[in-house]
């Protein structure tokens, strides 16, 4: 049986997804990042680095959300090409978003919502990345319907989880600067995987309030005492 340890975020979602695409069994185990349940030492067995999404597959561990996808994907011979040049391209697409999208886009809303000054350096810098990071998304789905070509596959997934939260970051004008990937997401709005999967978010009750006991959970380094 398949668990996974879970929170509303975008890097759980991309998790999410590929289990409904895939149509496993499930157990979801809610975790509250915002109330600090990441940092238990139960959690911690599961993922040292105290992150979600992390899944327990039969009794083999994953964690971080692109291995779970690469290990799913692999496991179920889905999503993944097999051609040796379609695999290339998902896989840099994937790490694309990994080591690109993902960061700039986690500390764009960062600063933008949760730092507790206005410091304009920053927020530009990841907020400029994150505007670059879309151009060459835009630009490449305006040559290919999805990442890696013809075929939908994890990379596509792994953007989906981040686009869409767009709007945290952009605003009320969410990707319109953007038309290749609004297309691309409004087409991945219409897949049933993508609506089970946010019935899943929605099926899950979590801490929303901002306040003291939720910066000490998410970012104890900034914390005095």
């Amino acid at each position: 049986m398949l668990n996974l340890y879970f929170h509303a975020t975008p890097n759980s979602m991309k998790a999410a997804l590929l289990i409904q695409e895939l149509e496993l069994p499930v157990d979801v185990t809610p975790i509250d990042i915002f109330k600090g349940e990441q940092h238990t030492s139960e959690f911690r067995k599961i993922n040292p680095n105290a992150k979600v999404p992390a899944i327990v597959d039969d009794g083999v561990t994953v964690f971080d959300s692109h291995a779970i996808l690469l290990y799913l994907a692999e496991k179920h011979g889905k999503f993944l090409p097999t051609d040796r040049a379609a695999r290339a391209a998902a896989l840099s697409w994937l790490e694309f978003v990994a080591s690109g999208l993902s960061p700039f886009s986690g500390q764009a809303v960062h600063f933008l919502h949760f730092a507790p000054d206005n410091l304009e350096y920053a927020t530009n810098r990841y907020f400029k990345e994150v505007e670059r990071h879309y151009r060459v998304l835009d630009d490449r789905l305006g040559k290919a319907k999805f990442l890696a070509g013809d075929e939908y596959t994890i990379a596509d997934m792994a953007l989906w989880g981040w686009a869409s939260l767009a709007g945290f970051i952009f605003g009320e004008k969410g990707l319109t600067d953007y038309p290749n990937v609004k297309r691309f997401m409004d087409e991945m709005a219409a897949r049933p995987a993508v609506a089970r999967a946010l019935k899943m978010k929605e099926q899950q009750e979590f801490k929303a309030e901002v306040d003291e006991e939720t910066r000490r959970a998410l970012f104890p380094q900034n914390i005095g005492g």
